[in-house]
């Protein structure tokens, strides 16, 4: 777990009841564990949340160079015809 550090915090009185709740079910051993959970998803959340921006911008940046690998939806449509006439024709 590494290094551990006591802090003290401030709850509301409905999560202080959410997370003895949530001891009391059995689903954590402990506060400390109910909020070291907590703090692991929001961290996830905040790491996911950065990788979805990183892609955003990446795809904005492919959209502003204009670079098409692939053709329209209409053109591959077109494409597909062309080749059944050709095939047909044959």
């Amino acid at each position: 777990m590494g290094k551990v550090e006591k802090i003290s915090i401030a709850l509301t009185d409905e999560l202080l009841a959410t997370v003895k709740e949530a001891v009391a079910s059995g689903d954590y051993a402990s506060n400390s564990e109910v909020l070291r959970e907590a703090l692991r998803e929001w961290r996830d959340r905040q790491r996911e949340k950065q990788a979805i921006a990183k892609v955003r911008a990446l795809v904005a940046e492919a959209d502003a160079s204009g670079y098409r690998p692939f053709p329209g939806v209409e053109d591959i449509k077109e494409r597909g015809r062309a080749r059944l006439r050709k095939d047909n024709s044959n």
